[in-house]
């Protein structure tokens, strides 16, 4: 079975700059791999943050499991990833002296069945380095338009 992605964090690449990403694993109770498997999970207001040694996500939404019983988990709870030390300390060193931020990309399922969080590491844009990127789109979209009605023979 191929890894299944369960979300996006659209917003992540349009607000900030990646440089790198890394993939960390997630700690989950019984009733949120339930509802990450079902696809209820938003990572748009999410962040990571390293801690005591230790790496966490932050404000990622799992919806709660709809068949669950009073042990249901709480949606908006801070949870432990799972990366190896030197990750960690590296992770550590780029957030604290180049004032980078760990955004969380993507959430998906691995091919063994395990939750996984793809990080990325990336400075947050400005507004003018926003819009110069949606004119280089747009102008690129336009050459492409161009070039595909000269193909066309128009």
């Amino acid at each position: 079975m191929p890894e299944q992605t369960v979300t996006l964090n659209r917003k992540a690449r349009h607000e900030y700059s990646i440089e790198e990403t890394v993939e960390a694993g997630l700690v989950l109770t019984g009733t949120e791999i339930k509802s990450v498997r079902a696809g209820r999970v938003n990572l748009n207001e999410a962040y990571a943050r390293v801690e005591h040694g230790e790496a966490w996500l932050v404000g990622a939404h799992i919806a709660p499991f709809e068949r669950g019983n009073r042990f249901n988990h709480e949606s908006k709870r801070t949870r432990k990833l799972l990366l190896h030390r030197e990750e960690i300390d590296e992770l550590l060193g780029l957030t604290t002296r180049k004032g980078l931020t760990l955004v969380p990309l993507r959430l998906y399922i691995s091919a063994r069945g395990l939750a996984k969080v793809e990080l990325g590491v990336g400075r947050g844009k400005q507004l003018h380095d926003r819009r110069r990127e949606i004119a280089a789109r747009d102008a690129r979209r336009e050459l492409e338009r161009e070039m595909a009605d000269a193909g066309r023979g128009r």
